[in-house]
């Protein structure tokens, strides 16, 4: 039977995007500036920790008696923010990935002071996770106040793409990040129209970030212009070689962080495993602290004159590191430290094999430990694609990544659920 009831119109999409551009711009350069002040504020302190306060006392900056110290002072620092500021610190970091729900705005301070002192104090741990959920946090509590009409998921994503913007200096890096998280998501529109706002807020987080610190990711790798069958080969053989390498640390994090869940209490997990990284940087030298970008570009500033058993030693070291910074309860991310795990492993693999083009090693290794310590699949291309600066690396890290997810899908993650065991 006919009807008289015409269909409700449809309102354009550009109308529909166009009011969504100033609340993203005002997160991007809010999560941008959140980054560079907590980023400034960790170098400033590690200068004074690492320089100036063993100078005044005539101890070497990175001498083993004060790494052990400096280590354990720092688990003892960050055990009584854990238990003493209100929120704790936010929940056990060894369940949490990037992003996640929004936390309590109380929490968010404490997180930010925990993460701090980690980064200033030397521990193998990024600032990307506490940034994240901190930035998550603030963003979903505002905007709800401001506009409660608008759905929490479209805060959460506006401030996760600007975080990431920010953190890697191109909204790139957040626009494959959000396309992989929206895969199944119900929504209207294209998807370029979902991501639209996401990429206003990213665009703007790393325009904050260049503007004002000019960061980099160039690590002074001889760009590869012309590759070969060899390269491609090459590139599958080390990118599967340091998927299985990376996969250790995920069969060894649920070990690791039971036995210092045995302890119970923040106060002895955090300066016990304060202790042992301490004991680990001894062992590794001062290359195998901290988050490890700045250290990936010392180490490959000398590519050949490190030996190979000097590349393996910071490799394992490092992976080490990591596990233990992730299972006691420091808080922190895990991508940057694994980008030095995969640097050193590439770097080994050319040592071992000189006629591996230092940029296929070293592209293709990090890919490989990221795939497997991460599971974020563009992420892993792209910051491996990143360091190689080279265009022509693309296509081999496209295809080193087939064998290497076929490695790691399915098997253990570096993160826990919240009875402690891995997620697959």
């Amino acid at each position: 039977m006919a009807t008289d009831h015409a269909p409700p119109p449809v309102e354009a999409p550009a109308r529909l995007l166009l009011p969504q551009i100033l609340p993203a711009l005002l997160v991007g350069v809010g999560a941008g500036l959140l980054f560079l002040g907590i980023s400034a504020l960790a170098e400033e302190f590690q200068h004074v920790l690492w320089n100036d306060l063993p100078d005044a006392l005539g101890i070497g900056n990175h001498s083993a008696l004060w790494t052990i110290i400096m280590l354990t002072a720092t688990g003892i620092a960050v055990g009584l923010v854990v238990w003493k500021v209100p929120g704790h610190a936010g929940p056990d970091p060894a369940s949490e990935g990037l992003g996640g729900a929004p936390l309590a705005p109380g929490v968010v301070p404490g997180l930010l002071l925990a993460s701090t002192l980690a980064l200033a104090g030397g521990v193998s741990l990024g600032p990307e996770n506490p940034i994240i959920a901190a930035n998550i946090a603030l963003t979903y509590w505002l905007g709800h106040k401001a506009a409660p009409a608008v759905p929490g998921a479209a805060w959460v994503a506006l401030a996760s793409a600007a975080t990431i913007g920010a953190l890697f200096g191109t909204p790139v890096a957040a626009a494959l990040v959000i396309s992989e998280a929206l895969v199944g998501q119900p929504g209207r529109g294209l998807l370029w129209d979902r991501l639209f706002a996401p990429l206003v807020a990213a665009g703007t987080g790393a325009m904050t970030t260049q503007l004002l610190a000019e960061p980099s990711f160039d690590v002074g790798l001889p760009p590869l212009t012309d590759p070969g069958f060899g390269d491609l080969l090459a590139a599958l053989v080390i990118a599967s070689a340091a998927a299985v390498f990376g996969l250790a640390s995920c069969h060894l994090f649920p070990r690791v962080h039971a036995a210092f869940r045995r302890l119970r209490h923040p106060m002895l997990m955090l300066p016990l495993g304060g202790l042992v990284l301490g004991l680990l940087g001894a062992l590794g030298g001062h290359l195998t602290l901290f988050k490890g970008l700045a250290e990936v570009k010392e180490l490959t500033s000398s590519i050949g004159g490190w030996s190979s058993g000097e590349l393996a030693k910071f490799a394992v070291v490092k992976l080490l590191a990591l596990v233990v910074a992730a299972s006691c309860g420091f808080r922190g991310g895990r991508i940057f430290p694994a980008v030095f795990v995969g640097a050193a492993f590439g770097l080994l693999a050319q040592a071992l094999v000189p006629e591996v083009h230092p940029a296929v090693a070293v592209s293709s290794a990090v890919l490989g430990v990221l795939l497997a310590t991460t599971r974020q699949g563009w992420i892993s291309l792209f910051t491996g694609a990143v360091l190689a600066a080279s265009p022509a690396m693309l296509a081999l890290l496209c295809l080193a990544s087939l064998p290497a997810w076929l490695i790691v899908t399915g098997r253990p993650q570096l993160e826990l659920d919240h009875r402690g065991n891995a997620l697959r």
